[in-house]
């Protein structure tokens, strides 16, 4: 158990047509997203990640969810909805699914396919739905409506979770770039047709939002790479998370400017690159 209160008892039992979201893990930390949504009996679950050890936990490779809550629920589970592709928001797939291989994942193109390319590596073939922004998906007892986000990944989308009890808006990771490099936005009117609507509970994403100010662009980092790369006499090593499509895309094109020749290190980035060019990113 790794609960912050431990000495807090259970919950009581859900009354009918009540909604309960309980987190398993990204309250408080940068990794192990996990929601679980519940009501008359059905789950439903937004986002399955893990967290990264720090530096004072040697010999810890993964920190996962904690699945304690679900025991004994596998079969209540009626989908995962992934909003983006992201190790903390994909990464515990693998472990999940031990437990029950054939739960419905859902998600965009790009998000799919590195769970797919990750799933392959732990002998899992996964049970897959494709969504786009602006699809609206009915999963048992909830309605689950895909809006586009913008971030450090391409393809991630916030979602709009309704049932009887009300309507629940996920943002997903999301930054607010007006000129984002593949010119997808977050689709600020879809939110607000949503919100006037009327959302009775916003989860959203918070990671630095305490620091006062502008989030800036993907593109004003394009400059310093390419200096870097441009007045290096030797080798230019870029340390990037693997899933960082547009950011090595910036690294790839400076290199192609300036005459230099590069090299993927480490399982996941050949993984995924492979994944991203096959699919046109």
């Amino acid at each position: 158990m790794n609960y912050p209160h431990p000495e807090l008892a259970a919950p009581p039992a859900l009354a009918p047509g009540a909604l309960r979201i309980v987190a398993l893990g990204g309250l408080g930390e940068v990794g192990r997203n996990m929601a679980v949504f519940e009501i008359d009996g059905r789950l439903l679950i937004i986002d399955c990640g893990v967290l990264f050890p720090e530096d004072a936990q040697p010999g810890v490779d993964l920190i996962l969810p904690d699945f304690t809550a679900l025991a004994d629920r596998y079969d209540d589970i009626d989908a995962v909805v992934l909003t983006h592709g992201h190790e903390d928001h994909i990464g515990a797939l693998p472990y999940l699914l031990r437990q029950r291989a054939d739960i419905l994942l859902i998600g965009s193109r790009l998000t799919l396919a590195l769970v797919a390319a990750k799933l392959k590596e732990h002998r899992i073939t996964p049970t897959l739905q494709e969504v786009r922004e602006g699809e609206v998906l009915q999963v048992g007892p909830f309605s689950c409506e895909h809006i586009a986000v913008n971030h450090s990944i391409p393809d991630s989308l916030a979602v709009a979770v309704t049932t009887s009890a009300g309507v629940v808006v996920h943002t997903g990771d999301f930054k607010m770039d007006q000129m984002p490099l593949d010119g997808r936005i977050t689709d600020l009117a879809a939110l607000a047709r949503i919100g006037q609507a009327g959302v009775d509970l916003l989860m959203v994403d918070s990671t630095n939002a305490e620091v006062p100010g502008f989030v800036p662009s993907e593109r004003d980092i394009a400059p310093a790479l390419d200096r870097a790369i441009a007045t290096a006499p030797r080798r230019v090593i870029v340390a990037s998370f693997a899933s960082h499509v547009h950011r090595i895309q910036q690294v790839l094109d400076a290199a192609m400017r300036h005459g230099r020749k590069v090299t993927f290190v480490g399982r996941s980035m050949v993984r995924n690159m492979a994944v991203a060019r096959d699919l046109g990113y």
